[in-house]
């Protein structure tokens, strides 16, 4: 039978321990980033998109094969700047950059089926900030 003492130490372990995983939960809860809700997003309209948008828009509904290999792969949205879905739920596609000897920073990135996305977010700064496709 433990003594008064060593009772003490193990209630003070246990109560310890227990603040130590309700601190822990509470701060993961406040760092987290929240689920991006799909309204929250500001839009821009399929006929504002710069040409070369507008083009991939269209080569998407149609099925077509694009040039650059990186196409059509999974976005990941680690960022999570975009609404919450899972792993393989979007994919992107690069905008061209006129004049850019790389692929540039403009993306459309599309959520759902590939010829027939849910929808479609535009970002021309590399995935910092994204706007919803209105067609």
């Amino acid at each position: 039978m433990l003594g008064f003492h060593k009772f003490k130490y193990v209630i003070s372990g246990i109560v310890l321990a227990a603040s130590l995983t309700t601190m822990g939960s509470a701060f993961a809860r406040k760092t987290a980033p929240d689920s991006v809700a799909v309204d929250s997003l500001p839009s821009i309209a399929l006929a504002e998109l710069p040409p070369q948008g507008r083009e991939v828009y269209a080569l998407i509904l149609q099925g077509a094969t694009f040039p650059n290999e990186k196409d059509g792969s999974v976005f990941g949205n680690r960022e999570r700047q975009l609404p919450a879905h899972k792993r393989g739920y979007y994919r992107e596609y690069t905008v061209r950059t006129p004049g850019a000897r790389n692929r540039g920073a403009r993306r459309l990135i599309c959520g759902g089926e590939p010829r027939v996305p849910d929808a479609c977010y535009y970002t021309e700064d590399h995935y910092a900030s994204f706007r919803k496709v209105v067609p």
